[in-house]
Formats: C-alpha cells, sequence, structure tokens
C-alpha cells in the first residue's frame, strides 16, 4: 500500500525520510510535519550556511548590506538629497531669470514705476487730505514732471551758453595736454601725437556708415527707453491711487496657508524700499550739491550738468568723478583736475562713513560686502540695470527674512 508520503495518495512528498530527517533535526531544523520547510525558513537557514566562520555574512565585508543594496555612509546619503534639491532649485531660477531676461523692458518699467510711487506717495497722500484721490495723484505727477523738466532745460541752457568758451578751453587744454607729455617723464615724440590724431581722422573717415547706423541703432535705444519711461508712469499712476487695493487682491488669489505671510513680507518690503529710495535720494542730492559747489569754486566749466551727473551716480557708482576730472584736466590743467579727485575722494568718504548710515540707518543695514557683491552680480546678470536693481532686491529679501523670522519667533 502506498504510504502517506506516496505522490499517489494526493500528499505532498516528503523532504528526506529516515536518517535524512534526523539529519535535519540534528542541525537544528525545525521539522515541518511531513509537508517540507516553508521558504521563508529555507532561506534564512541558506544564509546562515553561507555564513563565515565568525557568523559574518560575507557581502557586509565588501560594503554590501543583507538585502543586496550597497552599504551608503548617511553624511553621503544627506548630500545626494540636498544635491538634487538643490539643482531644482537652479534650474527654477535660470528658468525665472530667462524669461525676464526676455521681458526685461517691462520688469525695468515695473521697477521704476515703483521708484516713482515710493517718491511720490507722502506728497499724494497729503494732497489726498484736501483733495479728491484721482486730482491729488495727478497733481503730483505733473509737479514732479515739471521739476525734472525744469532741470534738464536749466542744464540745456547751461551747455548752450558755455559752449564757445568751453571749445576754445577744451582746445587749449588739449594742447596743454600734449605739451605736458612732451616733458619729462613721458617725453612722447610730438610727431607721435600728431600721428595720433590723423589716425583718429582718418579712423572715422573710413568708418562713416558704420558709425551712422551706429548712431541709428542708438536711436532705436532711446525709443526703447522713452517706450520703458512711459510705461513706468503709467504704472506709477495705479500703485498711486489704488496700490494698496492692489496688493490685497493678490494676497487674496494666494492659498490661506501662506497669505498672511506673504502679506506681512511684503509689507515690510515695501517699508525698506520705500526707505532706501528716500535715503539714497537724499544722499544723492547731498553729494551733487557739495560736487557742484566745490566744481564752481574751482572754477571748472558744466558745474551744474556735473553736479547733476554726480547726483546720478550715487545710483550708479564711479560715473560722474572720471568725467569731472577730465572736464577739469582739460580745461584747467593738471593741478585743478588733482584737486577736483581730492575733493571727490574726501566728498565720498564724508558720504559713506557719515550721511549713508546716518540716513540709512532707518531702512536698511547692509554690510559693505554685500553691496559689493550684489553691484558686482546685477551688473554681471543684467548690466547697468543689474547694477541698479541689485542693492534694493537684496535689502528687501533681507528685510522680508527678518520680518518673518521675528514673526515666528513671536508666534511659534
Amino acid at each position: 500500500m502506498p504510504g502517506p508520503s506516496d505522490p499517489r495518495d494526493g500528499g505532498e512528498p516528503q523532504h528526506g525520510t529516515g536518517p535524512e530527517r534526523e539529519s535535519g533535526r540534528a542541525h537544528g531544523q525545525p521539522s515541518s510535519g511531513g509537508t517540507g520547510l516553508p521558504r521563508r525558513l529555507r532561506i534564512r537557514a541558506a544564509r546562515r550556511a553561507t555564513r563565515g566562520p565568525g557568523g559574518a555574512d560575507p557581502r557586509t565585508a565588501i560594503g554590501v548590506e543583507a538585502g543586496g543594496e550597497p552599504h551608503i555612509s548617511p553624511a553621503l546619503r544627506t548630500a545626494a538629497a540636498y544635491a538634487w534639491r538643490l539643482l531644482v532649485i537652479g534650474g527654477v531660477v535660470y528658468a525665472v531669470f530667462s524669461i525676464l531676461g526676455r521681458f526685461h523692458e517691462i520688469g525695468v518699467a515695473v521697477f521704476l514705476g515703483l521708484v516713482i510711487t515710493a517718491m511720490l506717495r507722502p506728497v499724494a497722500d497729503l494732497l489726498a487730505r484736501r483733495l479728491p484721490r484721482p486730482l491729488a495723484v495727478a497733481l503730483s505727477l505733473l509737479c514732479s514732471m515739471a521739476l525734472v523738466l525744469g532741470i534738464l532745460a536749466l542744464v540745456g541752457e547751461t551747455i548752450a551758453g558755455e559752449r564757445a568758451v568751453l571749445q576754445r578751453e577744451f582746445t587749449t587744454g588739449i594742447d596743454r595736454i600734449e605739451r605736458w607729455l612732451e616733458r619729462p617723464p613721458f617725453r612722447l615724440n610730438p610727431d607721435a601725437l600728431t600721428d595720433l590724431q590723423s589716425r583718429i581722422g582718418r579712423f572715422l573717415s573710413e568708418h562713416r556708415s558704420t558709425l551712422i547706423s551706429t548712431a541709428l541703432s542708438g536711436s532705436r535705444r532711446l525709443v526703447e527707453v522713452l517706450t520703458v519711461l512711459a510705461l513706468a508712469l503709467f504704472c506709477s499712476v495705479f500703485f498711486l491711487h489704488a496700490g494698496d487695493r492692489q496688493w490685497g487682491w493678490f494676497c487674496a488669489q494666494l492659498p490661506a496657508s501662506v497669505r498672511d505671510r506673504v502679506a506681512l513680507a511684503g509689507q515690510a518690503g515695501w517699508r525698506t524700499f520705500t526707505g532706501y529710495t528716500h535715503g539714497i535720494v537724499l544722499v544723492a542730492a547731498t553729494n551733487a550739491v557739495l560736487v557742484g559747489l566745490a566744481l564752481w569754486a574751482l572754477g571748472v566749466p558744466l558745474a551744474v550738468p556735473l553736479a547733476l551727473l554726480e547726483f546720478f551716480a550715487a545710483f550708479i557708482p564711479l560715473i560722474g568723478s572720471p568725467i569731472a576730472a577730465v572736464v577739469a584736466l582739460a580745461s584747467k590743467g593738471l593741478l585743478t583736475a588733482a584737486l577736483v579727485v581730492a575733493l571727490i575722494v574726501i566728498i565720498g568718504q564724508i558720504e559713506g562713513h557719515l550721511l549713508h548710515p546716518m540716513v540709512m540707518s532707518w531702512a536698511v543695514q547692509l554690510h559693505p560686502v554685500v553691496v559689493a557683491l550684489s553691484v558686482i552680480g546685477g551688473t554681471i546678470a543684467a548690466g547697468i540695470v543689474g547694477a541698479v536693481v541689485a542693492v534694493p532686491l537684496v535689502s528687501v529679501l533681507w528685510s522680508a527674512r527678518q520680518t518673518l523670522r521675528k514673526h515666528d519667533a513671536q508666534h511659534p
């Protein structure tokens, strides 16, 4: 008769009988009750059989875990996790800047609109106490435009009135510079200077078409600048009239979980941007007045236009001072040019160590290294526009971060 382990009877075959089963018990293998070992127990027994003399898995010695995966240190896992997140963030930032680069005129127009709003908002609010809001906004814009056009007309009238005298002084000054270069320690050959002038004349005559095309491209650039200014003025009208409602509408479109934090950060950033704008304009005006007085006292021509250039140089550093020194050198000589450079350096020190900290302390205080890196990075990214926008942008971001950090500490 077939036994219980006979397949003909429908039972499962025994995995070893008699002495083989006894040998399995002797080695500590549990009996399966005649039905065979479970798969989990068989895999575990096979792993114990492959262990070395000390009971350690040989794969662990070569850096392989029991599950078959390589052994990775926690520090490397953390670095890899941060690495791919940084790559994603870098890709998003690059995409944003690429998009803004394609539409940089719009970004510049909005920035200029915010600057105009920060400058004229106190005036519009003051006029709105006695006049309707639209009339107060229109009156503040018209008065500011009349002031700017008046300053430009004064500069143009000054240049036109001193053109003949300035041309004569420049001719005399160039001859003086040539004689100075012919004397020690330079000892330049007079024929070399004459040859240089003739070469410049030939270059201008040979490349006349290129210069004309460059001038035409400059006129197109002028049209773009005027378009940006018109768009900035258009944006400032609505920012002055209903900027608070526009910001409230924008915050209302955000998820409820981040709405309050964005509103708080935006308010802090706007306070910082307004304070920075007022402060930098006040510092620039003081610097321009001091430089203009110094140039007038030294008898340098075009003192008013050069002072206005120094005003704009406060927003774009290292532009006005070299031009003023060149004008002084060509018109009054080396000694006057050296005095102009010395006075500009002294005024710059007063501005940097006295005026700027006093005026800007109530807005935002950035370390000079941060300011320098911001200006250089903005210049590399977007040229002169980036140099102008970099410092206020970093100031706004830093102010928003500090405000949110203080709010989280007070309301954990």
